[in-house]
């Protein structure tokens, strides 16, 4: 961070129809709000200068985000809340910041220290029931590794890295859902939808998944403690 800068790091939500946007539109449609809301935001240096911010681990086309992150680097000492505030009144409701606050220079990247993502998946259909699901992911899970074929590529994972704590699962009122931790890192995470699509190669009941939510990311300490980034 250069002399005279203040980084600036917002939470913001990925809702309704804006989950399918890629990443990469996220981070276009943020710069702009950005710049629409006049916080006095600092550039790169270079020949192509631009918006200095940086986000949080990506989130795929289609899953949703209740708690992500980026940071924003300010070229002035603004109150945080107003900021807030100033770039919400500008913001389309499904991609909307709700809270910024400054943090240090000196913290890690949101994409080194965001190292667990907690999921929300829904499913549609009553069938099959909540004990077979359980049976399902007990069986997936006690097995220790997944492979995971993604157009053409194949990969492993092992789940007792890539899924540090039990699955939760509940009804709903016409359909099921699982709630998950998913531990991500440079080596790529697993897509809680290739869990749950395993689990329910072990039940005869083709349930697709009807809608995926990162609920929240997490810093994880080497004493094992999870916490917010903001």
């Amino acid at each position: 961070m250069s002399a005279g800068e203040f980084r600036l790091r917002v939470r913001y939500r990925k809702a309704g129809r804006l989950r399918w946007l890629s990443h990469l539109e996220v981070v276009h449609a943020l710069e702009r709000t950005i710049r629409r809301a006049n916080v006095p935001f600092a550039v790169t240096q270079g020949f192509s200068p631009h918006l200095k911010a940086a986000f949080g681990p990506a989130l795929p086309v289609g899953t949703a985000g209740e708690n992500e992150y980026v940071d924003v680097w300010l070229r002035e000492y603004t109150d945080a809340a107003r900021a807030a505030a100033d770039l919400a009144r500008v913001s389309p409701e499904d991609l909307a910041p709700t809270t910024a606050r400054y943090v240090a220079g000196s913290e890690p990247s949101l994409t080194a220290a965001l190292t667990i993502g907690v999921y929300r998946v829904e499913l549609q259909g009553r069938e099959p029931e909540q004990e077979r699901v359980r049976a399902a992911l007990g069986e997936v899970l006690g097995a220790g590794e997944l492979t995971v074929v993604n157009r053409g590529k194949k990969k492993v994972y092992d789940l007792v890295r890539s899924v540090p704590k039990d699955v939760r699962v509940e009804d709903l009122q016409d359909g099921m859902s699982l709630e998950m931790a998913i531990r991500m890192g440079p080596e790529g995470s697993l897509r809680p939808e290739a869990l749950v699509r395993a689990a329910f190669e072990h039940t005869d009941t083709p349930v697709p998944v009807l809608h995926t939510t990162r609920l929240d990311t997490f810093v994880e300490s080497d004493e094992g403690v999870w916490s917010r980034p903001l």
